[in-house]
């Protein structure tokens, strides 16, 4: 009897790798989470994403499966020629992140590797919020700020660069923060979820210790502190906004990461903002974000059934 077909798929993004074991059809069969390394440095990394990799396609083969590909999506800027990837946050430059994930899993398997706010983008596009759009826009405002854009039906890489829309800078003032990537007032510095929690912190002279979560929580009590951080987020993602809406023209843009837990308090803000700044240009829906922490797994997934496809479509010629 033939076996069932999966592949295997992770998401390193964020504090903890999403993997899962995905049928054809994006029936997850098997889910999981695992601890990303970070403070290890770069090699220990890439050593767990692999035996990650590695594990899940035993588990695969234990369950009565027969893995059909590889889906990894990493944050940072990939070289896909190469198979590289340059991310500040995990400590790795220009890491051959893809020849090591082919050499642990051998012959057979499609590998594929992409980016994680890239991929989740690709998954609503698929099978989430952005479904029928042929311009949108998915921003996940989680611990960074970055952007999968949708042109013309198409997902735009940029050769690994596009979307880094979070290290634009949007702040002006003398109290524009330094960002990881050097700049100041980049978007990422102000309207991340990572931001709002460290930046409250700074003017109320104590931590939170639930994060953006927290800090949205002192806003619906009343809390002054809360109520400046957030405000200054929202003129900043307005600015941004209005930026990408002159330039591209999406119908659409969903909401993603973190901060898309405050619901209306966030959403409806940013609609209000934008009807009131764009005057010729077309205004888009702005919506939450549906597949949550789940998108840029399932993003992955996809992509690597999407190569498997290729394959055979090759093979067939």
């Amino acid at each position: 009897m033939e076996l069932s077909e999966v592949v295997v798929a992770v998401d390193l993004g964020g504090t903890r790798m999403k993997c899962g074991l995905v049928a054809r059809d994006s029936t997850v069969v098997h889910r999981e989470t695992r601890p990303t390394p970070r403070a290890a440095g770069g090699q220990a990394v890439l050593d767990a994403l692999v035996e990650t990799v590695v594990e899940l396609g035993q588990k695969a083969a234990a369950d009565g499966y027969r893995v059909r590909g590889v889906g990894v999506v990493v944050p940072g800027i990939i070289d896909s020629a190469r198979g590289t990837v340059r991310a500040e946050n995990l400590a790795w430059l220009n890491v051959g992140v893809l020849d090591a994930i082919r050499n642990a899993v051998g012959p057979g398997p499609e590998v594929v590797l992409a980016h994680d706010v890239r991929a989740g983008g690709y998954a609503e596009l698929r099978g989430g919020a952005l479904v029928g759009t042929t311009n949108s826009l998915f921003l996940p405002l989680g611990t960074g700020i970055a952007a999968a854009m949708v042109v013309d039906g198409r997902l735009v890489s940029g050769d690994g660069f596009a979307g880094e829309i979070g290290h634009t800078r949007f702040v002006h003032t003398d109290a524009a923060e330094q960002c990881a990537c050097g700049q100041f007032g980049c978007l990422e510095t102000v309207a991340s979820a990572a931001a709002l929690a460290r930046r409250y912190g700074d003017r109320a002279g104590r931590p939170v210790t639930d994060g953006a979560r927290e800090v949205i929580e002192l806003l619906a009590a009343g809390d002054a502190d809360a109520a400046v951080v957030w405000d200054e987020a929202l003129q900043a993602l307005v600015d941004a906004i209005v930026l990408y809406t002159t330039l591209l023209a999406p119908t659409r843009i969903a909401i993603g990461g973190g901060l898309v837990g405050a619901g209306e308090t966030l959403l409806r803000p940013l609609r209000d903002a934008l009807a009131g700044r764009l005057t010729f240009q077309r205004r888009p829906e702005i919506v939450a974000a549906v597949l949550g922490e789940e998108a840029g797994c399932l993003g992955a997934a996809l992509m690597a059934w999407d190569a498997v496809a290729n394959l055979k479509e090759e093979e067939a010629v």
